[in-house]
């Protein structure tokens, strides 16, 4: 999960500078992978003895634990629009054994300039909290891939052979927090019942959050 290093204080104010933003057609189908990408320009972070590096880092990697997937673009707005969920989920403590957190950081959609200092920021990140997984993508493939809107944030959830269970391209409201934060537990204690899909007011009945705008 991004935090820049991860602060316990995340404010949703930024959420409202995006309130009216454009957001392209969707691009994720329940119950199907995520549209294949790989992100070769930086990638995946690795800490080997104290050093960091980087690998290439492909979206068939999802496959093998449930997981929560945030794509950010490398803004402070961006990174706060999804607060609750990054909290809810620290909060839960998941077994790292069988779920994975991966947050992509879009360092090509950041302020002008400011690019090597969030890649920075993000590479501290990882030092702090080295179990979670960081990507670095300068080349906006991923956001490109998954027809992502630019300066947001997006959360997929996938279960362990890599399928789409819940998306949004923007920021969770309190009612889809709570319903991925059940499906995330559902998923990974198989004594729990799965959550129903979600009302027709709320997301899709498929599980999939659409932004009308």
């Amino acid at each position: 999960m991004i935090r820049y290093r991860f602060t316990a204080a995340w404010r949703l104010a930024a959420a409202l500078t995006l309130a009216s933003a454009f957001f392209p057609a969707f691009a994720f189908e329940a119950g199907e992978p995520v549209a294949p990408v790989q992100v070769a320009d930086r990638g995946e972070l690795v800490l080997e003895q104290g050093a960091l590096r980087y690998r290439p880092w492909s979206s068939a990697e999802l496959a093998g634990s449930v997981g929560v997937v945030l794509h950010v673009a490398g803004r402070l707005s961006a990174r706060d629009l999804n607060a609750p969920i990054i909290e809810a989920i620290e909060a839960a403590d998941f077994p790292s054994e069988r779920f994975q957190a991966t947050t992509i950081v879009n360092t090509d959609d950041a302020v002008f300039g400011s690019s090597m200092f969030v890649r920075k920021s993000v590479e501290s990140s990882k030092r702090d909290v080295p179990e979670m997984q960081f990507v670095v993508d300068e080349d906006s493939a991923v956001q490109s891939a998954w027809n992502l809107a630019r300066g947001g944030s997006a959360v997929v959830v996938h279960d362990a052979a890599g399928r789409v269970r819940f998306a949004k391209d923007g920021p969770l409201t309190l009612y889809e927090v709570n319903h991925v934060m059940d499906l995330l537990s559902a998923m990974l204690d198989p004594a729990e019942q799965e959550p129903s899909a979600l009302a027709p007011n709320g997301p899709s009945a498929d599980g999939l959050a659409r932004n009308e705008h």
